[in-house]
């Protein structure tokens, strides 16, 4: 199922989700947001809520997995990996990161904070250069394994089924699986089940992070920091970046009227600047790269 994968991935790279497309039927995501924002409103309610959850994620991922299953059996691999296309976000992510990456190499923190703020949880109203760039190069580490590097595993591994029942369960994740009093137990099951998948993921996107950019250093960050990284998935690429760039990444940040002690990565390090942030953008496109390598290499195979 590697051809899959790597055409889906060649595709988002020439394409990505068109504007006008999006603007007419919407996104595979938010066709799947719907449908979890709709099981949140009914089943999140009275007892038994953590076995709600599991039933609203066993509902969200039949509705994923099943058709797929069906349109990949009548139609191929090769449409199934058109199909699969739209659940890659290699090229989205770089427009993102591209967005906050420009003003602040232009000296515009007001409208640097604007385009960060589009990809983090965290108040950035305040955040300087450092603070930004760190915010934007995490986001883009933990984001490479989410929205590229985990879809192509999954498609390589089980075709089109694969990557749909994959941005399912990341899909309920980032919807309800928040340590809120509201998704403490109804999203349990889904944070868990969204560790679970990205296991692998995670771990093989710092190895392309390091070998995009031929690094030792990144690898050892990754290996003795991640475990401090309140994530057991997100620490390991975030790592990996931050020591193939030489600076420091996570440690406290602000979510509301609460300031999240978190412990750094690659501490002794520098704080990044607009520069490295730059610099990890190229370091992004050259891990993507690398995966697609490995993917030709696994469908010669």
């Amino acid at each position: 199922m590697a051809s899959v994968a790597l055409i889906a991935l060649i595709l988002d790279a020439l394409i990505g989700w068109p504007g006008w497309l999006f603007r007419r039927i919407g996104h595979p995501v938010t066709w799947l947001g719907r449908l979890i924002g709709a099981l949140d409103a009914q089943m999140n309610r009275g007892g038994w809520r953590r076995a709600k959850g599991g039933v609203a994620v066993l509902i969200v991922i039949g509705a994923a997995v099943l058709p797929t299953l069906i349109l990949q059996a009548v139609l191929g691999p090769w449409a199934a990996a058109v199909l699969a296309w739209p659940l890659v976000a290699a090229r989205s992510l770089d427009d993102h990161l591209r967005a906050v990456a420009r003003p602040l190499l232009a000296q515009d923190i007001a409208g640097a904070r604007r385009a960060v703020a589009m990809i983090v949880g965290r108040d950035v109203s305040r955040a300087d250069e450092a603070a930004i760039s760190r915010a934007a190069l995490e986001s883009l580490a933990e984001n490479a394994s989410d929205g590229v590097i985990a879809p192509l595993f999954w498609a390589a591994v089980a075709g089109l089924p694969g990557i749909a029942a994959y941005k399912a369960i990341n899909t309920l994740d980032s919807m309800i699986g928040h340590r809120t009093p509201r998704h403490e137990a109804f999203g349990n099951v889904a944070a868990r089940l969204d560790d679970v998948v990205n296991l692998i993921p995670a771990r093989l996107t710092a190895l392309l992070i390091a070998g995009a950019a031929w690094s030792g250093a990144a690898l050892r960050c990754a290996w003795h920091d991640a475990s401090g990284h309140r994530s057991p998935n997100a620490g390991w690429p975030e790592g990996a970046m931050a020591g193939a760039l030489g600076i420091r990444l996570s440690g406290p940040r602000v979510y509301g009227d609460r300031i999240a002690a978190e412990r750094w990565l690659n501490g002794p390090a520098p704080d990044p600047t607009a520069r490295d942030l730059h610099r990890g953008i190229t370091l992004y496109r050259r891990a993507v790269v690398l995966a697609g390598v490995l993917l030709v290499i696994m469908a010669v195979a």
